[in-house]
């Protein structure tokens, strides 16, 4: 699905009235019954028995709360219209609905954040309409203005929230909050789903959002290009590569996984487990000479050996010449789960970086291997380099992902030739054209540690079995939080552990196969 930004917006609402004159008011008309029809489907009872506030912007987005307000009314619902802003503020559009409101009985009345009884009002509806702010709000909403207290009372009211266009307060091109912001039970938004609304805080305020026509034709909703997209199941399936039905273990990949050290034992074990669950046909996993035993133990379907490594416990250089030689007969490099922070160790990391021309997953100590050394990155152009960095692990290459994780993901990817998977709650893949795709499964169950590395395993395995780089990675992410779903549906989010992730990868796949037929 295409994510648009605000100013795709403003360009898609100025086509649709210049070239196919359109009335503006049509248009907020229609938007006015899409928010309508979305309060009337959340009433608990029949509209005679119930009753909604709307607070509206002196915008066009107020006129849309305005106009479904008047629709409400129309139904049979009690309600009352809060402008919360100036009456000589009022666009055209807000003016001439407010103009219909009337000509229904119903006045526009001025929101006062000091006036209890229309706070109790509100407080006492069954529907609140949130049409305050749009997706063109880009500044601080100042605590102590009446838009921050018209925020504060619909959050502090019992009705089910509908948002139209976007939750109030949340920027439509990062999904930041401004000061404050709306959370929405529902947000009706208009011919495209926005940025803001599939990351960052706005996923979270936005509730569950329906993207609704409003008559602009389709024909120029199909022409905005937007280089964000959220990766769906199709897009999933799209990743999984072929399986011939006479193929043998040699033609499903074969993948190298680098990893591990004295106290982390489990994480290069479940990227291995990972990579083999997800299809891979030879996975070989060279670990420390200190835990060697371990994880031989640990491990069935793939294959350990030792390396090389300090008394500390971790890989040293001296393992280099073995990394490359088992290197030379698999397709994939998956690198650095538990690998330890130790500075030769590190150094070990950049000198494969460097050497090999292998498509590489750097995970975990592989990606804070490049700390300080952002170079050897950049040496890489033109190889495949996945990188999976959470966001502490991020900020140490340099990103900053806080306000704008689409932005910093699109930034860094560009700017190091590689492609970014920022997990988060919002996972987002970035490519170096520019690209950005933002993940749409997941849960709190996967914030826990072992999840990651799960994760490298699945995009390094679909990786050598054939998928392309961004399909790989954005296609994990989703086969992945998935999974963390149905983890989670039966174990409950606190429950879940990454092998009860791994366990159901079989169900996601299944899925993915009969949906495809």
């Amino acid at each position: 699905m295409k994510l648009a930004a605000a100013a795709q917006m403003r360009e898609l609402d100025r086509r649709a009235m210049e070239e196919r004159n359109i009335p503006s008011i049509d248009l907020m008309e229609r938007a006015a019954a899409e928010v309508a029809q979305a309060a009337l489907d959340l009433l608990p009872e029949k509209p005679s028995k119930c009753r909604a506030a709307a607070f509206c912007g002196a915008g066009n987005n107020g006129g849309d709360g305005i106009g479904a307000a008047r629709l409400l009314f129309l139904m049979g619902l009690k309600v009352r219209v809060f402008l919360v802003g100036d009456y000589d503020r009022l666009t055209p559009g807000a003016m001439e609905e407010t103009g219909r409101l009337s000509e229904c009985g119903v006045e526009l009345e001025v929101f006062d954040p000091q006036d209890s009884a229309q706070a109790s009002w509100a407080r006492g509806c069954q529907v609140v309409l949130d049409a305050v702010f749009g997706v063109g709000l880009s500044r601080e909403i100042a605590p102590d203005s009446k838009f921050a207290a018209a925020i504060d009372l619909i959050n502090s009211c019992k009705g089910a929230v509908v948002a139209a266009d976007i939750a109030s307060g949340v920027e439509a091109d990062t999904g930041r909050v401004l000061g404050r912001a709306v959370q929405a039970d529902r947000t009706v938004t208009f011919s495209l789903k926005k940025i803001g609304q599939a990351v960052g805080d706005g996923a979270l305020l936005s509730g569950d959002v329906a993207v609704r026509g409003i008559g602009i034709p389709a024909s120029l909703v199909r022409e905005v290009r937007c280089p964000v997209q959220t990766v769906e199941a199709d897009f999933a399936r799209a990743a999984l590569p072929p399986r011939k039905p006479d193929g043998h273990k040699g033609d499903f990949g074969k993948l190298l996984v680098v990893g591990g050290s004295v106290g982390y034992t489990g994480a290069p074990c479940l990227t291995a487990a990972a990579a083999v669950r997800s299809g891979c046909g030879l996975v070989y996993l060279g670990v420390p000479n200190s835990i060697w035993q371990v994880e031989a133990a640990k491990c069935t379907s793939a294959m350990p050996f030792p390396l090389e490594s300090w008394r500390s416990g971790a890989a040293c250089r001296k393992a280099l010449p073995a990394i490359l030689e088992k290197l030379g007969s698999c397709g994939v490099l998956a690198l650095g789960p538990g690998l330890g922070r130790h500075e030769e160790t590190a150094k070990l990391v950049r000198e494969i970086l460097v050497q090999t021309e292998k498509p590489v997953v750097l995970d975990a100590d592989g990606i804070n291997a490049l700390e300080g050394h952002i170079d050897i990155l950049d040496r890489r152009r033109g190889r495949v380099t996945i990188l999976t960095p959470h966001g502490g692990e991020f900020a140490r290459l340099g990103g900053t992902p806080a306000d704008d994780p689409v932005g910093a993901a699109r930034a860094f990817a560009q700017a190091h030739g590689c492609i970014l998977v920022l997990k988060g709650h919002r996972t987002v893949t970035a490519g170096p054209e520019g690209n950005v795709l933002v993940n749409t499964t997941g849960n709190s169950g996967l914030a826990k540690g072992g999840s990651g590395d799960l994760l490298t395993g699945l995009i390094a395995s679909l990786l050598a079995q054939g998928a392309s780089p961004v399909m790989a990675a954005a296609g994990g992410s989703w086969i992945h939080g998935r999974a963390g779903d149905l983890a989670a549906d039966a174990l409950t989010a606190y429950c879940v552990t990454p092998e009860d992730v791994a366990a159901a990868f079989p169900r996601v796949f299944l899925e993915l196969q009969e949906k495809g037929r």
